[in-house]
């Protein structure tokens, strides 16, 4: 009897991943066909924000399957255009520069929907459920960032925030 009716349909999403110790990581992540939380396929965001301390990452060279624990990815970042979802795409845009702890600097564009009530990008920081924050670099790339490797947030250069608590 096949067991193929068990399986979740799953596809690969070339990635590139910061590791700490390793360093630079190429490889594919294991997205749904289907989303649990809305219309379409799985976003790598979805995959990394999930609560197991663990994710699959398909190599090609070498050819192996690995485990990555969540805590010790820093970043990944896939090619990918400014929001194509209409909520994302109506969301107020958040510039900001992340100061990272390996000491890059990350810049770019923060298009997530938030609730009126905490629209602030302090607010999206915040967010205890979600482990990685997702920003859309100026090069049409798409970076997802392990927040507890952020040392500090700021405005781009040349802006200037104001406070409203």
């Amino acid at each position: 009897m096949s067991k193929d009716h068990l399986k979740i349909p799953k596809k690969l999403k070339e990635v590139t991943l910061w590791v700490h110790p390793e360093g630079r990581v190429i490889g594919a992540l294991f997205l749904r066909e289907q989303s649990v939380h809305h219309a379409g396929e799985e976003d790598p965001l979805e995959v990394l924000n999930q609560p197991e301390h663990f994710v699959v990452l398909q190599r090609d060279r070498p050819e192996e399957l690995r485990f990555y624990n969540r805590a010790s990815i820093i970043r990944v970042e896939y090619p990918g255009a400014w929001p194509s979802d209409d909520a994302e795409a109506k969301a107020t845009p958040l510039p900001c520069q992340l100061h990272m702890m390996d000491g890059s600097l990350i810049a770019g564009t923060i298009h997530e929907p938030l609730p009126p009530e905490h629209s602030r990008l302090f607010d999206y920081l915040n967010r205890s459920s979600e482990r990685f924050a997702r920003i859309y670099l100026d090069d049409q790339t798409t970076c997802l960032v392990n927040k507890a490797y952020i040392i500090q947030v700021s405005a781009p250069e040349g802006e200037t925030w104001r406070w409203e608590s």
